[in-house]
């Protein structure tokens, strides 16, 4: 991802529902295809719809979406963070994260990490990196259905909350 808009857009952030996972789905898929994250198959999405927020445009147009998995009793997982092409840079993303960020300790957890290649964007909002060996086993469950699982270059980085 690199910044290119760097126009604030007007929209807001929802909790998604069903309407949106066609959305979901192909933001995901955009950055998935260039091996930029994890692909999720509209099944998944599905069954973790609750776990997502959108932001939508003033049209109703969804162009950013990110999840907030519980993975533990103190310990939750920001993913999922895709932004529009064309919205990049124009602070959508860090709005996402801190939504969910602001979801974790209102549900009572102590950090939340995220798996990323864009460590810049997370260390600019707060994120600290750690050893992956630091984050428990459960954490990599999902990348037994990467294609990149025997050579991941993904980040870990952690926000005390």
């Amino acid at each position: 991802m690199t910044e290119t808009n760097r126009t604030k857009i007007q929209g807001l952030i929802r909790r998604a529902t069903m309407r949106d996972a066609d959305a979901i789905h192909d933001l995901i898929g955009f950055y998935a295809e260039r091996h930029k994250m994890l692909f999720r198959t509209h099944e998944d999405i599905y069954e973790r719809v609750r776990e997502f927020r959108v932001f939508v445009d003033p049209a109703e147009k969804v162009v950013g979406c990110c999840a907030l998995a519980i993975l533990w009793r103190d310990l939750g997982e920001v993913r999922s963070l895709a932004v529009h092409p064309d919205c990049i840079g124009s602070g959508i993303g860090r709005q996402l994260v801190f939504d969910a960020i602001n979801e974790a300790r209102d549900l009572g957890l102590r950090q939340v990490f995220a798996l990323t290649y864009e460590k810049a964007f997370f260390e600019k909002l707060g994120f600290l990196l750690v050893p992956k060996e630091s984050l428990p086993h459960k954490v990599w469950t999902d990348c037994i259905r990467c294609e990149l699982q025997d050579n991941c270059q993904e980040i870990p980085l952690i926000y005390n909350l």
